[in-house]
């Protein structure tokens, strides 16, 4: 794993350089971090969380034997199981009982938008790796995310595809019940809008939901050149399904919930020609991808998906900003990663804007024979 050791870091401090630049602990000691994370490891949306640990867990095998003398990572997991009580019941704990130096996730927009405000008034960093939603980084100054919000990927997918596909027409639906979904559906309506594209319908259905007949047999009498989904992946990927039992062969155009290898297991040949954005792509020609690919499926036999990739980039991040910072203190280590800049992970390269906010560049890929692949 030589190209993934340093994590894509552009300056990595070196071992015995002074202030914030230090590689140990003032007094020369290993610094010993620990981390607390909140993933969604249980329910209907466990395959986001189950991705997210396994991406952290193979980072910090990585980072500690990169480390060794200097820093040592320790990790707390916490199951939200996708409920706002449950991500801050978890932060709480972290903070409070565990006493955490920062703190990973929690996976969810709506989990975010709950638990954020506890961990912010606690000055604990909180990281988001899979929160796309708009707002997310005005909850607070110790509110990081490297996840590329829904306002950048899905206008990149949407120009894609008007532009190859030709599209003219549009309807919308989406899961009225999860901030997630309702903030991709607005910036999908918001692009459509400044794309000059006509809104033939829209409609809705809650997370749970199983049968969506009603719905998109009514959008598919609208005549549209595609269809707009924001959704989870289990939802999202039966949505997907019914469209093509009920005989809409146009395009179908999703949101960021659908990274994730799960849509093809539910949604089958229906996923064919499903296209997204993502800032990250197992199939991208570039050397630290392939490497992080490699190692990914000799631990756990199966291919990375962007949750797995923005997961492991976090904790890259997140031990480059602690060996700056030269101690695991949380007010130190808030102020590190908000200088961040320029750093190069496996899913592209990454600096904060004022707000610490991403800066990064989605990629459009479309579902091809069981994968993604780029979309060209």
């Amino acid at each position: 794993m030589v190209g993934c050791s340093s994590g894509g870091n552009t300056s990595a401090p070196a071992a015995g350089e002074g202030g914030s630049g230090q590689a140990a602990s003032t007094d020369g000691q290993e610094i010993q971090a620990k981390l607390g994370v909140v993933g969604f490891l249980s329910g209907s949306g466990a395959a986001y969380g189950e991705a997210q640990k396994a991406g952290l867990e193979l980072a910090l095998g990585e980072v500690n034997e990169a480390n060794k003398g200097k820093l040592k990572i320790e990790l707390k997991f916490e199951d939200s199981a996708g409920e706002k009580e449950g991500a801050i019941n978890a932060v709480n704990k972290l903070i409070n009982q565990d006493n955490v130096v920062a703190i990973i996730g929690p996976t969810l927009s709506g989990e975010m938008f709950a638990a954020g405000p506890v961990a912010n008034e606690a000055e604990t960093p909180i990281f988001g790796i899979s929160n796309t939603s708009e707002g997310i980084n005005d909850i607070g100054e110790y509110v990081f995310r490297n996840s590329l919000p829904e306002s950048i990927a899905i206008p990149t997918a949407m120009k894609a595809a008007v532009e190859k596909n030709g599209l003219k027409k549009v309807a919308l639906i989406h899961a009225s019940n999860d901030d997630f979904s309702v903030n991709g559906y607005k910036v999908m309506k918001a692009t459509a809008e400044k794309l000059g594209l006509e809104i033939t319908g829209e409609a809705t259905f809650a997370n749970g939901d199983v049968d969506f007949s009603a719905q998109l047999t009514k959008l598919k009498q609208t005549n549209p050149d595609a269809l707009l989904v924001s959704a989870l992946y289990k939802e999202g990927s039966m949505v997907v399904k019914k469209a093509r039992e009920l005989g809409f062969t146009r395009t179908i155009l999703g949101g960021n919930g659908f990274n994730n290898p799960k849509v093809f297991e539910i949604a089958g040949p229906a996923a064919e020609g499903l296209i997204v954005a993502t800032p990250f792509s197992p199939e991208k020609k570039d050397d630290k991808v392939q490497a992080f690919v490699k190692a990914f499926e000799a631990k756990y036999n199966k291919k990375p998906d962007q949750f797995a990739a923005q997961a492991y980039d976090s904790l890259y991040i997140m031990s480059q900003s602690l060996l700056a910072a030269g101690k695991a203190d949380r007010e130190a280590l808030r102020g590190q990663l908000a200088q961040l800049k320029d750093f190069t992970g496996v899913s592209g390269k990454l600096s904060f804007d004022e707000k610490r906010n991403p800066i990064g560049d989605a990629v459009v890929v479309v579902a091809k024979e069981g994968k993604f692949v780029p979309f060209e």
